[in-house]
């Protein structure tokens, strides 16, 4: 417990060594924390990898069972179920034209990527900006490190300046330490939402031509 009290102190003191700078790093750390794990349990929660539902749901579709395709559509919660649902209620619906069909279907699907990508453009922008806070916090430190040098005038004392530099690069490493991990995690999430959408691109394209009317034959010379 001792180790643990010291740790963090000893964590602290560098900390506040960086300056306000620091701080707002700090700050955004904590929200890039937040925003993770919420992700996290969301994509968790909507069942993102969840696929087993589709196969069922075309087949009884190819069947014509389409009450039954809706029936196991609406207990799924995952956004590609969503989607599904609605591109074959669309695709039933003899009152909506070709455009209102894919108008409404996108309108869906629009919706439901935006729900998962929520937060996201936050977790880019803290991973994009922590690098140059720190590098500002680095700039900010070193020329406080000379103004002290300067102000020593003959006196000069090198571990003056050494002690100014390592104290402002504190906030170079620390944005590196908050962007890395946020960028990771940025693109790892990003790229289950690019799953999440180029399946819903597929089922709907499967749904619709599931559907899709019987091209007329040709005209013969032989019919009137």
């Amino acid at each position: 417990m001792f180790e643990i009290s010291a740790l963090l102190q000893e964590a602290w003191s560098l900390l506040s060594r960086g300056g306000p700078v620091m701080m707002i790093l700090l700050a955004l750390s904590v929200v890039a924390v937040a925003i993770i794990l919420v992700k996290l349990l969301q994509f968790s929660r909507a069942q993102l990898k969840r696929t087993g539902f589709i196969a069922p749901a075309i087949a009884d579709l190819a069947r014509g069972d389409r009450d039954r395709a809706l029936a196991a559509l609406r207990r799924e919660i995952s956004p590609v179920a969503r989607v599904m649902e609605t591109a074959i209620s669309a695709n039933a619906n003899a009152n909506l034209s070709v455009e209102d069909r894919d108008a409404e279907i996108e309108r869906v699907g629009t919706s439901q990527i935006r729900g998962i990508e929520s937060y996201l453009r936050g977790l880019e922008v803290i991973a994009n900006v922590s690098p140059l806070l720190g590098l500002l916090g680095t700039v900010l430190g070193m020329i406080g490190a000379f103004a002290k040098l300067e102000s020593a005038g003959s006196k000069v004392d090198p571990a003056i300046l050494a002690g100014g530099i390592w104290e402002a690069l504190l906030t170079t490493a620390f944005g590196l330490i908050v962007a890395i991990p946020a960028l990771t995690m940025y693109y790892v999430l990003e790229g289950r939402v690019d799953e999440v959408r180029a399946t819903m691109k597929d089922t709907v394209v499967r749904i619709l031509g599931l559907s899709r009317p019987a091209p007329r034959p040709a005209a013969t010379d032989d019919e009137p």
